[in-house]
């Protein structure tokens, strides 16, 4: 097995199109909310090269795209994704890695950030030195938060004045990068009960 991890380029438009697909039905699969993408939007990510892709023999294996606010000030990672063939594979943590790593070398003075229902995303931004923070702590251009007009959960996000959501934000500081930078250890029961709280407060009738 063939594995390619590269910085997407316009080669890799064909895919375009799955890699939209991919994500939005594992969103349905997991029953969580989503901000959708066109096949358009990760073209562009790919020729800006700001976007992530990873090949195995040939085919779309991974994606993850780059996104960057109030002049580069915050860097997220939106969109990672693993095609279901290859999944069990720890490709989704390699990827992360990967993006993380280069957007530090494109916006090294930028902080990085990420919104996530996913445990498992959550628990690679841990390994990688992110820490939960309040919103507040995150972007404040509005062009982030219109992307999530299309999520599920936009209604909930806009009722508690884009303040708190379903979601968890994570947020990777350089400035306070050490030669070693303390892990925040992820307890996936915490997250789990966490999570559990937030759909019984914002899903009640």
């Amino acid at each position: 097995m063939n594995i390619s991890i590269v910085v997407a380029q316009k080669e890799h438009y064909a895919f375009a199109a799955e890699i939209c697909d991919t994500i939005e039905t594992s969103a349905l699969q997991r029953g969580t909310g989503i901000a959708k993408r066109t096949p358009e939007y990760i073209q562009k990510k790919m020729e800006t090269e700001n976007a992530v892709i990873a090949i195995i023999d040939g085919k779309f294996a991974g994606f993850c795209y780059i996104e960057s606010w109030q002049h580069g000030q915050f860097v997220a990672h939106s969109g990672l994704i693993v095609h279901p063939d290859f999944r069990n594979l720890g490709l989704a943590k390699k990827i992360k890695t990967f993006v993380f790593e280069y957007s530090q070398r494109k916006y090294p003075e930028a902080k990085v950030f990420g919104i996530t229902t996913g445990l498992a995303v959550m628990k690679i931004n841990s390994d990688l030195g992110y820490k939960p923070v309040p919103f507040s702590q995150l972007t404040t251009d509005p062009t982030f938060w219109k992307g999530c007009q299309t999520c599920t959960n936009f209604e909930i996000l806009k009722s508690k004045d884009y303040k708190m959501c379903l979601c968890t934000g994570m947020l990777y500081d350089p400035k306070e990068k050490q030669k070693n930078p303390p892990k925040h250890p992820f307890n996936v029961r915490i997250w789990n009960r966490l999570k559990e709280i937030k759909q019984a407060l914002f899903l009640k009738k």
